[in-house]
């Protein structure tokens, strides 16, 4: 029996949003199935495989054949319409294809990043419900296939796992692109049935809240293309665009201005799976690149990289950067180095990217600020009793409009709107009186490291299982590349000691992300507390800045 997605999805903000032109009725297979027929042999995907050392290059004619197939394949195996199909999948065509299979059917996509490992995949696998996973067989060294295998008995829901270059009877390729499944049955009328509403949910993303566990933010079509139409105005590119996608797919980032971006734009999608500033700048230099997204490490390490003397990059005309805070002197350093007019914006899994600089802005916007509300978003700074604040007061960051999500799946009380529609997003920020933001820090209790987000109460209480800890506390140090990492701050048992090795080995065997893991120990007798005991973290973070500077 398929989930049910309860979505949260008012008639009275439908009416509005159709009104006003933000939502509409197409669905992403359909600016997919335009582009096929205009521009059939054209580039759709190109992209190398870092595991096998194979490049893939597919037309849009070529990606239409194995979209079909994948989706006839699915439809065959069981998957019916709102069935959760899972995707633990590098940069790959597979991942593009598997998405506008799923779109085919009615299917809803659950992408799930790479670094997870058996702690994060059973619980996701679990919650969602899911009845299909697609995992690579091996991925920077760890074998996927076998987490999978391990953790299959305990998830009763899941009935398929495909390994993309599995090499055996139950592969991705075996059971979905081998067999002509469109000689078997009828893809015209079946995709005609089953093809999803607009406002249907249609993806499935999780995210790290306060509480440490993950909330599966839900989204329809219209939510995320409303948010792509939007941003196409603001970074107002013309032309004919070559897409450069290294942010995982599986982040909301990778899957609007990568995966979607390119069907709508009918562009051709340049996939890196293994981010690397030396990769990108050849990949832009050969494959005429013209835009790529990404976070503040992306940013810092394709300007200062130094092979870009050896490659031509005058192609690149843009570059969006979300996710993590970035210094202004990143933000100069690489408009001149790279040529490249760089956006800076801020966003979340909830709503896209829902700020950002234009082109065309002052300096002092481009440097300076996160951005405006895109077209059909808003963004306000209000106080703790919800009142707006004056410019360039700080305050707490709130949105609202055509991009925002419909729901956390199965947790409705985590909805946090107001009866406006206002979402408290957790972060703090001040506007400017021209309704630029900055974000000046987090009222949530994560770490954004790389432009992702690390679940630092999950993270606390697998430390606190520790035979030698007594209290634990994490919280963020600065970084100039990442933005941020982990710092723990520990208060040992009486007579215990335990090393940073000896820290990180205890989180291995808890098949711990490495990602999330902390990269800086501190041992301190005891931890700053407020009257009531609630641990000072503002002060733990002062302690960890000026260990940083130090």
């Amino acid at each position: 029996m398929a989930l049910t997605f309860d979505a949260n999805l008012p008639e009275a903000r439908k009416a509005a949003m159709y009104a006003a032109g933000h939502w509409r009725r197409d669905i992403i297979g359909d600016y997919f199935d335009r582009v096929v027929a205009a521009t059939p042999d054209a580039v759709a995907i190109t992209g190398r495989n870092s595991t096998t050392g194979l490049t893939t290059t597919l037309s849009w004619r070529q990606l239409r054949r194995l979209v079909d197939r994948i989706a006839l394949g699915l439809a065959a195996h069981g998957v019916e319409r709102n069935d959760v199909v899972a995707a633990q999948l590098p940069n790959w065509w597979e991942f593009v294809a598997l998405y506008l299979a799923c779109v085919r059917i009615g299917a809803v996509m659950n992408p799930l990043m790479p670094i997870f490992r058996h702690r994060e995949i059973s619980f996701m696998l679990d919650f969602a419900q899911s009845k299909v996973a697609v995992v690579p067989r091996t991925f920077r060294g760890f074998d996927h296939g076998e987490m999978m295998r391990e953790l299959r008995g305990s998830l009763p829901h899941l009935e398929h796992v495909f390994v993309v270059d599995g090499g055996d009877e139950a592969s991705f390729e075996a059971r979905l692109l081998d067999r002509r499944w469109e000689d078997e049955r009828g893809a015209a009328e079946l995709f005609r049935s089953r093809r999803p509403g607009a406002d249907d949910v249609t993806l499935l993303m999780y995210t790290s809240g306060t509480t440490g566990e993950p909330k599966g933010v839900m989204h329809t079509g219209n939510t995320l293309l409303a948010n792509i139409h939007a941003y196409l105005t603001c970074i107002a590119v013309s032309g004919p665009q070559v897409l450069l996608m290294g942010s995982p797919m599986a982040h909301l980032t990778g899957f609007l201005y990568g995966l979607m971006l390119a069907p709508v734009l009918g562009a051709k999608l340049v996939l890196l799976d293994i981010w690397n500033g030396a990769t990108a700048a050849r990949l832009i230099h050969d494959e005429g690149v013209t835009f790529t997204m990404g976070a503040t490490p992306f940013v810092a390490d394709l300007t200062d990289t130094p092979a870009i003397p050896g490659y031509s990059v005058d192609t690149l005309k843009t570059f969006v950067t979300a996710g993590a805070p970035i210094p202004r002197v990143l933000v100069e350093r690489a408009t001149k180095r790279l040529g490249v007019f760089l956006h800076s914006g801020w966003g979340m899994t909830e709503n896209g990217c829902a700020t950002i600089t234009r082109r065309g802005d002052p300096p002092e916007k481009v440097f300076g600020t996160d951005g405006a509300a895109l077209p059909g978003m808003e963004v306000r700074v209000v106080d703790s009793d919800g009142r707006p604040v004056p410019p360039d007061t700080e305050g707490h960051l709130q949105a609202r409009g055509a991009a925002s999500f419909v729901g956390y799946l199965m947790r409705p009380e985590k909805f946090d709107h107001d009866a406006d529609g206002w979402f408290a997003t957790g972060d703090e920020a001040r506007m400017d009186p021209d309704g630029y933001i900055r974000i000046t820090g987090r009222a949530k209790d994560i770490i954004i490291r790389g432009g992702e987000n690390v679940p630092v109460v999950e993270v606390e209480e697998l430390l606190y299982r520790h035979p030698a800890v007594q209290d634990a506390a994490i919280v963020a140090t600065p970084d100039p590349r990442l933005g941020e990492r982990g710092c723990a701050f520990l208060v040992l048992k009486p007579g215990a000691s335990l090393s940073f090795a000896a820290m990180i080995g205890f989180l291995e065997e808890r098949k711990m992300a490495k990602q999330y893991m902390p990269e800086r120990l501190e041992i301190v007798p005891e931890m700053p507390r407020t009257p009531s005991g609630k641990i000072q973290k503002y002060k733990l973070r002062e302690m960890a800045q000026s260990l940083a500077k130090g």
